[in-house]
């Protein structure tokens, strides 16, 4: 590691750390920026001195907190425009509003099965679009444990729907 990198890391990483988990919201996604950051340091081509580090690596910090940010909202987009072409159905076609109301029973059954902690996590998820952050607030669980719950209720219901013939 070059000195100039070492000396940068030591002296402004709990502070980009700081600024980013008030910007972010997140003090793990906050880290994980400021690493990215001083991995950016690192990787670069030039060997030309930087004059202001500080100002260098704040703005690498935020400009990669604006990616993270951009990539967040395209999820959610890419997630919600899967939602509602996959909910698109003519009302006026009474066959398919009775497909969709059996596949709306055979998901609450299969919601049905599952635990209490398992079903909730799904819901406010997907239901009240929570973050997984917030979900583990509410539920008073691991961030890990509420991604479980929900790969979990995910899978569960989808093996339940194709067993009974409803789409998966």
């Amino acid at each position: 590691m070059p000195d100039g990198v070492e000396s940068a890391l030591i002296r402004y990483y709990q502070e980009l750390v700081l600024y980013l988990s008030r910007t972010l919201g997140d003090r793990q996604a906050a880290a994980d920026v400021t690493q990215e950051t001083f991995l950016r340091l690192l990787d670069r081509k030039t060997g030309e001195r930087i004059e202001q580090p500080r100002a260098f690596l704040y703005r690498t910090a935020t400009n990669l907190s604006i990616d993270l940010h951009r990539r967040t909202r395209v999820r959610r987009a890419e997630e919600l425009e899967t939602l509602d072409r996959e909910g698109v159905l003519d009302e006026r076609c009474p066959q398919e509003e009775a497909s969709r109301q059996q596949q709306l029973r055979l998901l609450q059954r299969a919601l049905d099965e599952l635990s209490e902690p398992c079903r909730q996590a799904f819901l406010l998820r997907k239901v009240e679009g929570c973050s997984h952050l917030e979900i583990a607030e509410r539920m008073g669980i691991s961030r890990d444990m509420v991604e479980k719950h929900i790969v979990n209720a995910m899978k569960h219901c989808r093996v339940r729907l194709k067993a009974w013939g409803g789409q998966s």
